[in-house]
């Protein structure tokens, strides 16, 4: 507990921040509302340092107003994925490069670029996939293409058009963000996304993603542990992070 700041790891900082409860990683953010401004010091007692008094008890209690409730309002999945947003951090054991894995069956090229695969009427679970594209050194790659295609909530790739497909470029901090589904269960595979990632003028690294938890990581036969994303809930679906790291030739 005594190391300092560089030494703690990206993999743990994530897991230490999903370890709290959303409404702390909210408030903290500016998320939720503030207190009540009537428990707070006025201007005039600030700039004067004299104590606030508390207000009066009324004598009369029937005439005043009855208090309401204040409803508490989840935080959104776009909400989670801002509070959670990764934070690239250097000089740890998560700067090894991203392990590449087989691309499978069912890559569809010249597919949209888009943000979001969510269409009207889709089924499955609501889920933002983000993080950040870096080289080894942990610089950010700005413009990096990124290429995700998955099956949908039945376990089925659409290999006639585009549906769960799109590729995307990473901002000028290497960020991305994906708006989609939780993909189903394909046969004899566990959960996962496919990915492609290339930097400027860089090789193609083709990878895939898992989730924590699966019971079927233990009988895939590609699965590993180095692509597993960190996953949190939110009220409206899940919020999956993970930080792709590129060998710069």
């Amino acid at each position: 507990m005594n190391q300092p700041p560089s030494q703690v790891t990206r993999r743990g900082f994530l897991r230490t921040l999903f370890a709290i409860p959303v409404g702390y990683l909210l408030a903290a953010c500016g998320l939720r509302a503030t207190a009540d401004p009537t428990s707070a010091p006025t201007s005039a007692a600030l700039a004067t340092g004299q104590p606030t008094q508390p207000p009066p008890i009324p004598t009369d209690a029937s005439t005043q107003p009855l208090p309401t409730e204040t409803a508490v309002v989840e935080p959104s999945l776009t909400q989670v994925a801002q509070a959670l947003a990764p934070t690239p951090a250097c000089g740890d054991d998560d700067d090894d490069v991203t392990p590449q894995q087989t691309e499978g069956p069912f890559y569809t090229p010249n597919n949209p670029e888009r943000t979001s695969f969510l269409e009207p009427g889709m089924a499955g679970t609501k889920m933002i996939v983000t993080g950040y594209v870096l080289t080894t050194e942990c610089q950010p790659v700005a413009g990096a293409l990124i290429d995700f295609w998955h099956c949908d909530d039945a376990g089925v790739y659409d290999n006639v058009g585009y549906k769960l497909r799109g590729h995307q470029f990473t901002n000028d901090q290497g960020q991305y963000s994906l708006e989609t589904i939780m993909p189903g269960i394909y046969t004899g595979r566990t959960r996962h996304f496919h990915v492609k990632v290339q930097a400027p003028n860089q090789p193609v690294l083709t990878t895939q993603l898992y989730f924590p938890d699966e019971a079927g990581n233990n009988n895939d036969g590609i699965f590993n542990s180095a692509l597993l994303m960190d996953v949190q809930d939110s009220a409206d679906g899940k919020v999956g992070t993970f930080n792709f790291v590129l060998a710069m030739g």
